[in-house]
């Protein structure tokens, strides 16, 4: 059984969202931490794996992070692509007619998902990406 949070009683870990252009992660709960990282990037994927009072201790897709106060996430859920040229399909499967292809650093916005695929929107343009292409899900996590 996964572990729950202390203050929200919602799963850790778990993921949520940058909700503004600037979000300061601290090496501790509080301001007066030290910031050792500054995510530039809205909608960016985090997992959350601690929480303090009014703090979130998230990580990136590369393991880094931090602290962050919890009125810079959002629980809008979002995923990162991860292998460059990742294929957007019409539907969720290998042979579908690709509707896009994506760089490795692009962030939609999950609509639904499923074992093996996800439905993502990016700027409109929505279609089905493998799992294994993204980063930003619990292995096995549906949503719909």
């Amino acid at each position: 059984m996964p572990a729950t949070g202390p203050v929200t009683n919602l799963p850790l870990p778990r993921f949520v969202s940058i909700k503004t252009s600037r979000a300061f992660a601290r090496r501790g709960p509080s301001e007066t931490h030290r910031v050792d990282w500054i995510y530039e990037r809205r909608d960016l994927p985090v997992r959350v794996t601690g929480e303090f009072e009014h703090w979130r201790r998230v990580e990136d897709s590369e393991g880094e992070g931090g602290w962050v106060h919890y009125s810079l996430l959002s629980g809008v859920r979002t995923v990162l692509v991860v292998n460059d040229m990742a294929a957007l399909r019409s539907r969720p499967r290998p042979e579908a007619p690709q509707v896009a292809y994506l760089e490795a650093g692009v962030v939609a916005r999950i609509m639904e998902c499923d074992p093996g695929w996800c439905r993502v929107s990016i700027d409109g343009t929505r279609g089905w990406i493998s799992r294994g292409d993204v980063w930003g899900l619990e292995p096995g996590e549906v949503l719909d």
